[in-house]
């Protein structure tokens, strides 16, 4: 079994409907705009901001977690964090092409969604606080963007044509916020629907 494979295995329980109440997942049961979403995403089911510093803490402990699962897996990688939105972002990317990185993204980034969610977990043991932090390996999740706003667009663009609601495949949390966005960007509205794996988004004219 790969190493990459092992990750995957470990959190296979973390499905969005079998979470602990302690992970957050960045998408409400319905949401019909993309500022109603952000706002509840901001607050992280605290009611308050997030600090500056808590968030710089939650970051220095992934990048621990994470340098430490690089060091095992014998992979090469340097890792950035940035804090910004109210949120931490963490990268790892790699001077070079490094086939070791791409394996911690995995067929449609699930292992880099379950590293994502190991991440977290760490955080929370260490500073017994959520953390709602992004992890993105090589751009993967930038380059997932521009798929993602081409998704959007062509369900817009087929609500409008026949007058009935898209329904799209499932996605993270993370994605399904991308394209709650720019669906609210292009005039019409969006709703997830489904539970844990099939979680999905819904687009419609109203």
């Amino acid at each position: 079994m790969t190493w990459s494979s092992q990750v995957t295995g470990w959190s296979q329980r973390m499905v969005a409907s079998e979470l602990p109440a302690w992970i957050p997942d960045d998408d409400q049961d319905t949401v019909q705009n993309s500022s109603e979403e952000a706002a509840q995403g901001a607050e992280a089911g605290t009611g308050k901001s997030v600090s500056a510093s808590r968030l710089e803490e939650e970051g220095d402990v992934a990048a621990d977690y994470l340098e430490e699962l690089l060091d095992i897996a014998d992979i090469d990688g340097d890792i950035d964090i940035e804090v910004r939105n109210g949120r931490t972002y963490i990268s790892i990317v790699a001077e070079e092409e490094a086939a070791g990185l791409d394996s911690l993204v995995g067929r449609d980034g699930e292992v880099l969604e379950a590293l994502q969610e190991l991440t977290r977990l760490a955080v929370l043991s260490a500073t017994e606080n959520r953390s709602r932090l992004v992890l993105d390996i090589n751009g993967y999740r930038a380059e997932r963007a521009g798929d993602l706003q081409k998704i959007a667009e062509d369900a817009v663009a087929a609500v409008k044509d026949s007058g009935e609601a898209v329904a799209l495949a499932p996605m993270s949390a993370y994605e399904r916020k991308i394209v709650h966005d720019a669906v609210a960007d292009l005039g019409l509205v969006s709703e997830s629907e489904g539970e844990g794996a099939d979680r999905h988004i819904v687009v419609s004219a109203d």
